[in-house]
Formats: C-alpha cells, structure tokens, sequence
C-alpha cells in the first residue's frame, strides 16, 4: 500500500460531506436573489365573510346547538367515538368568533348530510384543546403543560 495514497483518502471529505455542503452553497446562493413583494389596498368586501350566515352570535349559538340536539348528529358523535355530552360542553365554551365560524361550516354543509365534517371540525377542536392542557377527553392525548 502507497502511504502517500491512505494519507490523500483520510484527507478527502467522503461523498455525503461533499453533498451537503454542496447544496449548503447552493442555497445560500440563492438566499442572495433580490425578493420581490408588493402590496395593495384591500377592500373591506373582500375581507368580509359574506358566506356566514347573518346576525349575531347569540343567533349563532342557538343554531349550533340546534344543530347538536338533533339525534342523527349525536347518533354521528357515539359511531365516531365522541361522547355528545362532552361534545356539547365544548361547543358551550367557544368563543364568539369560534361559534361563528363552526355556524358557517354546518350552513355550507349540504342538506341531508356532511355531517361528518362537522364532526371532524368537532374533534380537531377537542384535539387541539386536549393539546393544549385546557382539556382532557382524549386519553391518547399529552399536554404539552
């Protein structure tokens, strides 16, 4: 064996060095090309939900839990794993705006039945609140508290 030649190997960076710091070159290249951005007046009819339903969030709220007093829903909540009792002291302690929003997803629903998207808006909800530590419905759930 040439020595000269196992000196040169252990010298040489082996190919996934060479990769990465190849594509690390690339990318900050890259980070250097002028970005471009712009900005324009945004009309209020653009920002405004016309597909909600009108009125206030007390209307809003009596429609939601409307909505969740009927028995193909809760029926929909027990098939898909939801106790409907807990289900409906979620939707009582949303917030306007989040009552709103949960009003303008059932009013989009078609007639007769996306009711399981719904029911998933419901869950990702109780998901999320179990996340956070303000809940615990969900056993497989971990606080992050």
């Amino acid at each position: 064996m040439n020595p000269q030649a196992s000196r040169q190997d252990a010298v040489r960076p082996s190919l996934a060095k060479r990769a990465i710091a190849s594509t690390l070159i690339v990318s900050c290249s890259l980070m250097a090309l002028p970005m471009h951005a712009s900005a324009q007046v945004v009309p209020t009819d653009a920002l405004v939900q016309q597909d909600a339903p009108a009125g206030t969030a007390a209307d809003s709220r009596v429609r939601v839990n409307a909505f969740f007093a009927r028995e193909d829903v809760r029926q929909a909540m027990v098939k898909e794993g939801v106790n409907p009792a807990d289900a409906q002291s979620r939707v009582d302690a949303m917030s306007d705006d989040e009552i709103r929003a949960l009003d303008g997803r059932i009013a989009q629903a078609p007639a007769g039945g996306d009711v399981l998207g719904v029911i998933f808006a419901v869950f990702v909800i109780l998901l999320v609140t179990d996340i956070l530590g303000f809940t615990k419905v969900f056993p497989f759930t971990r606080s992050i508290r």
